[in-house]
C-alpha cells in the first residue's frame, strides 16, 4: 500500500506541473570557365553539374537558336511524366496519323494506321530519333502536336527555360521554334534527375522493331567512345547545325555537356567530349559522411519512454574542386536531451555540411517516433494496470 501511494503522489506532482507548463510564463566558390579559357567548335554550349545544377563552363549560353532533335528531350520529359501520372502505360498501342507519317528527316517509315506500342515509339526517339514517332507519341498524349507543343511551352516555362518557344514534337526547322543551350541543360537536368529511365533507351547501341525487319542505331557516336556516357540526344537540321546533349557519369560525377550549332558531327562530339573532359577532371562529387559516433537515440525527460530514436536526412554529395572532397565535413549539432511531448517527424537537430569554415547546407535530424510527456491520466491508468496485477 505504500508504494501505490508513493505511486500516486508522483503521478499527482507530474499532472500539476504538466498543467502549470501547459499555460504561457549549392556547389559554394566555383566560377565557370568561358570561351577566354578554352574555346569550342560550336555557336554555343554549356557544362553543368546533373546533381547541383552547377555551371562549369558557358559560351553564348542564353543565345535563342534552333536545336534541331534536342527538342525530344522535351517531348520524352512529357511523355515519362504521363507514364508516372498513370495515364498512359508503356503497352499502350500508338496509332499513326497522316500528320505524324509526312515527317521529314530521321524517321522510321511509319504508315498512315500503322500501330506501336509506346515502348517500341520510345525506342525509336531515343535510338534513331525518330521524327515521325516523336509526332505520333505527341498526338497520342497532347490530342495534337499544336496541343502538344503548348504543353511542351507551358512545361518549359515552369523550369525556368526563358528562351525557349516550341512550335512542335520533333525539332524540324519552323518558325520561332528557338531555345538555348542554358535551357536545353535546365530539362535534360530535369528528365535525367526524376525519369531516369530514359538512360536505358538513350544508352542502347543497336536495337530493332517491326521483328527484326527495322533497325535502329543510336545517333549518339559517343556511346562507343566515351567512358560514362550515359545519353542524351543529338540533333541536326540545316537551320540548327550539329547539336548534342550528352549526358556522362564517372565515380559519382554526373555531367551534362550541351553542344549548340557546330558545323558538322566530328565536331559536336568533339566539343561535348572537351566539354565532359574538362568537367572530369576538374571536379569531383564528394559524400559528406556522418559521423561514426553520430548519436542515434536522444534521452527524453517527463515522457512516458526514456529515450526516442533518430532520423538523419542522408548528407548527400557535393561538388568540389577535383582532390579537395576530403576537406568535407558533416557536423552533428543535436541538444543533449528532449522534452516530451515530441511529435515523430518533429526536428530535433541538424547536420552541417562544412567545407573548412564554409557551410554548404545543412539538414534536419528529426524523432523517429512519439514521445508522449507524463500526464495525470497516463499515470491514473499505470496506476490501476498496476493494481489489476497485483490482484
Amino acid at each position: 500500500m505504500k508504494n501505490r501511494a508513493v505511486t500516486l503522489l508522483l503521478c499527482l506532482m507530474l499532472a500539476a506541473l504538466s498543467i502549470l507548463r501547459a499555460f504561457p510564463a549549392s556547389a559554394e566558390g566555383i566560377t565557370p570557365a568561358t570561351a577566354a579559357d578554352f574555346d569550342l567548335p560550336c555557336a554555343a554550349a554549356i557544362l553543368i553539374d546533373e546533381d547541383s545544377g552547377t555551371v562549369l563552363y558557358e559560351k553564348n549560353a542564353d543565345d535563342r537558336r534552333p536545336i534541331a532533335s534536342i527538342t525530344k528531350v522535351m517531348t520524352l520529359l512529357l511523355t515519362f511524366e504521363a507514364l508516372e501520372a498513370g495515364r498512359v502505360r508503356l503497352d499502350d498501342a500508338v496509332p499513326v496519323s497522316e500528320h505524324a507519317y509526312h515527317m521529314g528527316g530521321s524517321q522510321i517509315w511509319l504508315e498512315p494506321g500503322e500501330q506501336m506500342t509506346l515502348n517500341e515509339m520510345l525506342k525509336a526517339i531515343c535510338i534513331s530519333s525518330a521524327n515521325d514517332a516523336a509526332v505520333a507519341v505527341a498526338e497520342y498524349i497532347g490530342g495534337s502536336e499544336a496541343a502538344f507543343a503548348e504543353q511542351m511551352n507551358a512545361r518549359a516555362a515552369e523550369l525556368g527555360m526563358t528562351n525557349t518557344h516550341f512550335v512542335n514534337a520533333c525539332g524540324l526547322d519552323a518558325e520561332g521554334h528557338l531555345s538555348s543551350a542554358r535551357d536545353v541543360a535546365l530539362m535534360s537536368r530535369e528528365i535525367l534527375l526524376h525519369h531516369s529511365d530514359v538512360r536505358d533507351y538513350c544508352s542502347v547501341w543497336m536495337d530493332t522493331l517491326r521483328g527484326g525487319a527495322t533497325q535502329l542505331v543510336n545517333t549518339n557516336k559517343l556511346l562507343k567512345s566515351y567512358t560514362g556516357i550515359t545519353g542524351l540526344k543529338t540533333g541536326t537540321t540545316g537551320k540548327a547545325g550539329v547539336c548534342i546533349s550528352a549526358s556522362a557519369e564517372r565515380d559519382g560525377l554526373r555531367l551534362i555537356a550541351v553542344v549548340l550549332g557546330a558545323a558538322s558531327g566530328k565536331e559536336r562530339f568533339q566539343a561535348a567530349t572537351t566539354l565532359l573532359d574538362y568537367g572530369f577532371s576538374h571536379f569531383e562529387s564528394a559524400e559528406a559522411e556522418l559521423p561514426a559516433d553520430a548519436p542515434q537515440t536522444l534521452p527524453v525527460r517527463r515522457g512516458v519512454t526514456d529515450a526516442v530514436a533518430l532520423t538523419y536526412a542522408a548528407p548527400g554529395r557535393y561538388l568540389m574542386p577535383k582532390g579537395e572532397g576530403g576537406t568535407l565535413q558533416a557536423v552533428v549539432e543535436l541538444p543533449e536531451s528532449l522534452t516530451a511531448p515530441i511529435a515523430a517527424g518533429q526536428t530535433v537537430g541538424r547536420v552541417t555540411i562544412r567545407n573548412g569554415d564554409t557551410e554548404l547546407q545543412s539538414y534536419p535530424i528529426t524523432a523517429a517516433q512519439d514521445a508522449e510527456a507524463l500526464s495525470f491520466g497516463y499515470c491514473l491508468r499505470r496506476l490501476a494496470e498496476s493494481l489489476i496485477l497485483q490482484n
